[in-house]
């Protein structure tokens, strides 16, 4: 009933992510010192790369351990008679609350941060951002992933379309576009906004550490991580003076970042840096 082609996906976030791109040239929020081009061409070369690798790898897996979790009645959804699409929503619902622990997880443990800084370390934000994250993350976080979905019971056509659904809110909420603060507000009862996500990234330590929600904005408010700025204008992006000095954004330097010592030693959010 949900048979839905993964191509899809690639569609959607070319798409979505041109139209964000030519908007935050229109009516950007924050305005960056140029080299725009550069800057987003190496957050997409990345998240291509990272796109094709996970396919690669991880396409196959996901399949075999859904179909076997299916074949075994094995995971929630596969030991409860519901409706298909009542299963549809528990399953997205259940789901976008695992991205919500997974990515609280990322900002408390040290080795997971070291890598999901590279993420965070972008200080001239934009829709590009969201798909800039180190290869070394992508890896474990798909691994995990193979764990997760079959406990959870969660079939692949109904993981394409939470991702179909979560994408483009991802792509949106990153962007660097002067949305209207009442329409913010209205579509933040419901989903993550730039306005949630925009703090999210700011480089203050503890807005850094709130707004962890992916899609639905409900997990913040329930697990009490939901923080705006009434001035989000003037939000500093990024992790602070060393991370925009030495973590630059060349492809090579993205990557290069996790293991740069001097760079996590020195940082101002050193305390979330180091390794235990």
């Amino acid at each position: 009933m949900f048979d839905i082609n993964p191509m899809y996906k690639s569609l959607l976030v070319g798409a979505v992510l041109a139209i964000l791109w030519a908007l935050e040239a229109i009516y950007p929020m924050f305005h960056f010192k140029k080299g725009r081009v550069k800057h987003d061409a190496s957050n997409i070369t990345l998240g291509v790369l990272n796109a094709m690798l996970v396919g690669f790898i991880f396409a196959g897996l996901i399949v075999s351990v859904t179909e076997w979790a299916a074949k075994e009645q094995f995971g929630l959804l596969n030991i409860w008679a519901l409706n298909p699409y009542v299963e549809l929503l528990i399953g997205l619902l259940m789901f976008d609350c695992w991205q919500y622990c997974w990515h609280r997880l990322n900002h408390k443990v040290g080795f997971f941060w070291r890598f999901h800084a590279v993420h965070h370390s972008d200080a001239a934000m934009g829709a590009s951002t969201a798909v800039r994250f180190h290869t070394v993350e992508i890896i474990y976080s798909a691994s995990i992933r193979l764990l997760v979905l079959p406990l959870l019971g969660l079939s692949v056509s109904q993981l394409v379309v939470y991702e179909l659904i979560l994408l483009p809110i991802i792509l949106f909420h990153h962007s660097n576009i002067a949305i209207p603060a009442m329409l913010d507000k209205c579509l933040r009862v419901f989903i993550v906004t730039p306005r949630m996500h925009w703090v999210h990234h700011s480089d203050i330590k503890e807005e850094t550490d709130s707004n962890y929600s992916s899609l639905l904005s409900v997990w913040d408010r329930l697990f009490a991580s939901f923080r705006l700025r009434e001035d989000p204008q003037n939000i500093r992006l990024g992790l602070g003076d060393e991370f925009d000095q030495l973590a630059r954004g060349s492809l090579l330097g993205i990557l290069k970042q996790p293991f740069n010592k001097k760079l996590y030693a020195t940082s101002s959010q050193k305390d979330k840096a180091s390794i235990s």
